[in-house]
Parts: structure tokens; sequence; C-alpha cells
């Protein structure tokens, strides 16, 4: 790219099947691994599916620069509303733009809205400070949930009878 001269930015569009090795190649640089299987997975289901799934892509001149994936839930996180769940947003970062991931947000946020989704909702490793403060500059705030994982092939410190309420056990209605 020569100094001064920035590069064209196309408009927001779907994301071809044909595309999965170059948008694997994209997400693979950002994540440090390949999710082929994942994305082709997504991208199946948004070409089957078009209500529940969206598949969005932002070229830069005229190759693939960025895309996301997402979905439309309905009655989840305990709303009767839809709400949408942004699975992955990818940026090639060898590329010398800005605005590539808010056009692709934009882009989003109006598919949503046309679908009657006012909230939306993704997650990210805590370490991947980029993509955190790509989040944070969108708009997007911590949510009031915590996400909690344990390995199930691990045996309990104790068993579960043997915790009461006044050990501070966890509801099970939850």
């Amino acid at each position: 790219m020569t100094e001064g001269k920035r590069n064209s930015v196309a408009a927001v569009r779907a994301l071809g099947a044909d595309e999965i090795e170059r948008a694997t190649a994209i997400d693979a640089a950002n994540v440090g691994r390949s999710r082929r299987s994942f994305l082709a997975k997504r991208l199946r289901a948004a070409q089957q599916s078009a209500e529940e799934f969206l598949h969005l892509a932002v070229d830069v001149d005229g190759r693939l620069a960025g895309f996301a994936l997402a979905r439309v839930l309905r009655g989840e996180f305990g709303r009767d509303e839809p709400v949408a769940v942004l699975d992955v947003i990818d940026v090639d970062r060898t590329l010398s733009v800005r605005g590539c991931g808010q056009s692709l947000l934009a882009a989003l946020g109006t598919r949503l809205r046309e679908r009657g989704v006012r909230q939306i909702y993704s997650e990210s490793d805590w370490t991947n400070h980029t993509l955190l403060r790509f989040f944070a500059a969108s708009g997007f705030q911590l949510a009031r949930r915590v996400i909690l994982e344990r390995a199930v092939d691990e045996p309990l410190a104790e068993p579960a009878e043997a915790a009461s309420a006044e050990d501070g056990a966890a509801s099970m209605s939850a």
C-alpha cells in the first residue's frame, strides 16, 4: 500500500460457502489455531436457516478482509424476546484498514433489528486484549452473568450430598 493511499472497503455482504478457506486463514491467524470445522458448520447452518443465523463478510480491494457469524436465539438468557449471539468476528490484521470490524458490527446490528433483536451477546478469552478492546470500543459491556466451567472427568472434591446451604452450596434452581 502506498503512503497516503487507503484501501477500498466494500459494503458488507453475505459470506459465501466458497470463502471458507480464506475465512479459516483469517480466523487461525487471530486465534492461533484452525477452527475450520466449526466455521464450516456455522456457515452451513446460516445458509440453511437464514432467520436464525447470519453470515456477513467485508472486502478490501476485492478480497475477503473480515467476517462475522451470529445466531438469533429465542427464549434464552431468561428473556422472552429474541437475542443474538456473536460467535465469531474476524478481520485480517495484515490489512492496514480501519473500520472493517465496525462495518461488520453496524451491518449485523441493522439485520438484527430487522428481526426484532435488541440485544447481542458474545464472549472472549479474557487474555484476548485486542478483541476485548474492540468490544469495549463497540459499546459492549460486561454482562451480569458469569460463565463457569469444570472438567467432567475430574472427581468432585467432596460428594455433592455433603454440601449444605450452610456451606454456601449453590441453589439448583438456577
